[in-house]
Parts: structure tokens; C-alpha cells; sequence
């Protein structure tokens, strides 16, 4: 065999995305506040895309054939027909023009419930605002921004001193003397390193932090483990002034974060509406007050056709109007698409919207895909950042999917749940008679989930549920 560098030509096959179809798998991950963003770019970009009047009104076409297949085999569990109509989706292919809605029938009304907003300011916001007049020193001012970006949303500094010192290339006596600063800043008890500093510094504030009160708050371990009598031997106070301690300390935040907006939940705008149609079903449709309508410009297009007289001209003419065109199909497929998982999810979860949540089934990705005849992926990407309103309140799609449990009726039931059940039968347990992990499986068997012990103490915990030990001493010191 000859030694040296020789040619060969070689076939191979490969799946290649071009740049359109990566744009379009960038626009089904993005939700509606997002898409408004990108369209204002792209009419930035494009002198032939323009902004279009959006029409409310359905208009009769050949859209709803398409959807004539879903009506065949969509029925609930109830007996009730899940009708898809994209009746009203309206694609004017001449113009250009793009919007999108929809109706799902369903069978009875849900009760209104009314939806909560978190308005105003975040907690970074409101802290980066206090920061200016609060520091007279420029210096001092760019340490406490950057502490402020330290702290997680109930408002606790995430990092040491020490590595904080170290990214910002100051002494730690430097940053001890910014983090001052920021846990003068309201609301009382931000900057905190723990949960006792966090106490420390409202007491502090309240101007209650007398040695009897320090000591209270630097035994915080007792008080979870219900040794009242040690720890007021340890406060060196009688039993009413330490009575009144506990209710001191109850008052304060042990979260003072919370109570402000956390950047992205506080803008959360729903994407996707569900509301009762007038025949006493639901309508599902496309939030499209969040959604510009474009079309492409044509009389604008002719215009500047006319005026291209060289072939690098014609050419870029050509390419804007095939991006115009290729950007309003985009934009109409995402709709559809979404419209689809949306539906599917609403069929399989009619028990939720009905009932509540005890009444949510488990429900996965790939289940949905199958439905729509889609890759799981698609799903995911629909799913992801998207939000749905409904008489129950808003709730991001990813809510609807959950892993779950068997139950009676064997169709299973969600983990969502079954911590609602658990929830449910901790809150109304008698102080005196605290549910045991054991005798919850035994309640929660009766209600019709087949759950085994080392699953109701996952799904408790998941849930934020304190052991029955945690809750017999946190409902005696309620009592005290």
C-alpha cells in the first residue's frame, strides 16, 4: 500500500437546519411578551412588513375541515365532545395578514374564581432605588448594587463575604460595611445570612432586641423543638414576658423578600385564555392583545420594485419579501401549534377546570404529542414560558404535566394532587390527634389514592408539609 495523500470523494447523508427552520423553533419557545419584541425588531428590519388593524370578528372558512378529524375521536371522560374550531384563524395568504383563536367545548361551567396579580416593583428594584440616596460614597454605592444582585427572592444574601469580596476585589471589612447598608434598606430583614440575623434585624428595628430577645433568637432550634421551658430558663424571663417574646417573634417576616414581585412572575400576561362559550361549553383562543398583526405592504413593495433597476437591488427586494412572507407563516403555524397542545391539555385535564385541582390527572409530554401527532420536543418548546388563564386563575402549562399515582377509578391521579389531598388532611388534623405518615396513606386510600407510605412523605415534604413531630409543635406553639 502506497504511503502519501491521494483525494477521495465520498456521499454522505446528514440533517441539516437551515436558518429558517432554527427561527422557527426559536419562535415556539418564546412567549406572546416576547413575540411582540421580536415582530418590533422585524419591522425594524423589513420596510415591506407593516403593522395591521386586528379583526375580532370569525369569519366562515376552509379552516374548519381541518380540524374536523379532532371532533371524531375528542371525548372526555364525561361524555362531552372537545370540538377544536379554527373557524376563526384567519390567514389572508394575499396580504399577509395573521391571528389566531379557537373554541373548546366542554360540559359544564366552573366557578369563577378571581386571579391575582403581583403589581409594582421588584425586590432588586425597589432595593437598587434606595441604594443612591441612602450611600455617599460612589464606592460603596457599586458594592451595595452588587449585593442587591446577590440576594435570592425572600431577600438572603446567596454568597459569603468572603467570595463576595473576592469577585469585587475589595477587603472584606469593605463589604461588611456595604452589607450595613443594604440591611438598613426596606423592607426590614433583607441582607440577611440566615434566618436568626434575619429576626435579629427586625427586632432591632422594633427596638426590641433587649439580651432576653438576642438569646431568643440565637436558640431557634429549641423553639422548633418545642423545649419552652429550657428556653425561657434560657432567656432568664417569667412566663408572661416570655409569651409575649413569642408573639413579638411571630410578627416579624422570616421572608421579607416575598412580599414584593419576583422580576418574571410579577409580569406574567397569559398567552392562552380559556373562558365559557356561550353554548355552556369553553372557548380556547390566542391572548391577541399581545399580538401585533402583520402584513406585508404591497402597494410599498410595487413602489420600490419599480425603482430597482439593478439585479443587487432586485435581489434584495426579493429576500425581504420572502422573509416578510416566510415570517407571517411562522408566526400563524406557532399559533396553530400552540392552539393544539392547548387543546389537548384542556381535554385531558377537563377534571381541573371542572373541579379543581384534587381533580388533575397525570399527564405527560409524550401523552400529548401522540394526541397532536407531534415530536415530544415541539411539546416542550409550546409548553415552555407559556401561560394559561382560566376561571381558576392563571397557570403556566408545564402546571398541567405531572407524574403520578394509581387510583381507584384507575385512571391515576396527579401528584399536584395528591399533595392537595395531604394539604388538605394536615390543615383540618386536631392538635391533639397529629396524622401520622401511616394513617395519612389510610385517609388518602379512602379518598381513592393507592399511595404507599414513602410516597406520602416525598409528596409531603415536596409540599412544603413539616413531619407530624414538625407539626404537633408548630401547632402547640400556635397554641401558646
Amino acid at each position: 500500500m502506497a504511503l502519501g495523500p491521494r483525494l477521495d470523494l465520498r456521499q454522505s447523508q446528514s440533517l441539516v437546519m437551515t436558518p429558517q427552520l432554527q427561527q422557527a423553533i426559536k419562535l415556539l419557545a418564546l412567549s406572546n411578551l416576547e413575540i411582540e419584541t421580536f415582530v418590533g425588531d422585524a419591522l425594524d428590519n423589513n420596510p415591506l412588513l407593516e403593522m395591521g388593524e386586528t379583526s375580532r370578528e370569525n369569519e366562515d372558512g376552509d379552516a374548519a375541515t381541518e380540524a374536523e378529524p379532532a371532533q371524531a375521536d375528542a371525548m372526555d371522560g364525561d361524555g362531552g365532545a372537545l370540538d377544536i374550531d379554527e373557524s376563526a384563524l384567519d390567514r389572508d395568504r394575499d396580504t399577509g395578514d395573521w391571528s389566531a383563536s379557537g373554541s373548546i367545548a366542554s360540559g359544564e361551567d366552573l366557578p369563577g374564581i378571581e386571579n391575582e396579580s403581583s403589581d409594582g416593583p421588584t425586590l432588586a428594584e425597589h432595593l437598587h432605588e434606595q441604594v443612591g440616596p441612602a450611600s455617599a460614597d460612589e464606592r460603596e454605592a457599586l458594592v451595595a448594587h452588587a449585593i442587591v444582585d446577590a440576594l435570592d427572592e425572600a431577600g438572603y444574601l446567596t454568597v459569603t463575604l468572603e467570595e463576595l469580596a473576592g469577585m469585587l476585589g475589595i477587603g472584606e471589612a469593605e463589604a461588611e460595611q456595604a452589607l450595613a447598608l443594604v440591611q438598613s434598606f426596606d423592607p426590614t430583614g433583607v441582607g440577611a445570612r440566615s434566618l436568626s440575623e434575619c429576626l435579629a434585624l427586625q427586632a432591632k428595628e422594633a427596638d426590641r432586641h433587649d439580651p432576653c430577645m438576642a438569646r431568643l433568637i440565637d436558640n431557634l432550634e429549641l423553639l422548633g423543638k418545642g423545649e419552652f421551658a429550657r428556653l425561657r430558663r434560657l432567656c432568664d424571663v417569667d412566663d408572661e414576658d416570655f409569651a409575649d417574646m413569642l408573639a413579638e417573634l411571630r410578627g416579624y417576616d422570616p421572608k421579607p423578600g416575598l412580599k414584593y414581585g419576583g422580576g418574571a412572575g410579577a409580569a406574567v400576561v397569559p398567552d392562552v385564555l380559556l373562558s365559557p362559550s356561550d353554548e355552556g361549553g369553553w372557548k380556547i383562543r390566542i391572548n391577541r392583545d399581545t399580538l401585533p398583526r402583520l402584513v406585508v405592504n404591497r402597494d410599498y413593495y410595487v413602489e420600490l420594485k419599480s425603482d430597482c433597476t439593478d439585479k443587487a437591488s432586485r435581489g434584495w427586494l426579493s429576500e425581504k419579501l420572502a422573509d416578510a412572507k416566510w415570517l407571517i407563516k411562522a408566526l400563524d403555524q406557532r399559533q396553530k401549534t400552540i392552539l393544539k397542545v392547548a387543546s389537548a391539555i384542556v381535554k385531558a385535564q377537563d377534571g381541573f377546570f371542572r373541579r379543581g385541582v384534587s381533580h388533575l390527572k397525570p399527564l405527560t409530554l409524550r401523552t400529548v404529542a401522540e394526541q397532536i401527532d407531534m415530536h415530544e420536543s415541539t411539546v416542550s418548546r409550546v409548553t415552555s414560558n407559556k401561560y394559561l388563564s382560566c376561571p381558576r386563575g392563571t397557570f403556566e402549562l408545564k402546571y398541567f404535566f405531572s407524574s403520578g399515582v394509581s387510583s381507584a377509578d384507575g385512571e391515576g391521579a396527579s401528584a399536584e394532587a395528591v399533595k392537595a389531598a395531604i394539604r388538605e388532611l394536615t390543615d383540618a388534623e386536631d392538635p391533639k390527634k397529629i396524622l401520622s405518615d401511616d394513617a395519612l396513606v389510610t385517609l388518602l386510600k379512602e379518598r381513592g389514592f393507592d399511595v404507599a407510605r414513602r410516597t406520602v412523605a416525598k409528596y409531603r415534604e415536596a409540599a412544603g408539609i413539616g413531619s407530624s413531630v414538625q407539626r404537633r409543635r408548630a401547632k402547640k406553639l400556635a397554641g401558646r
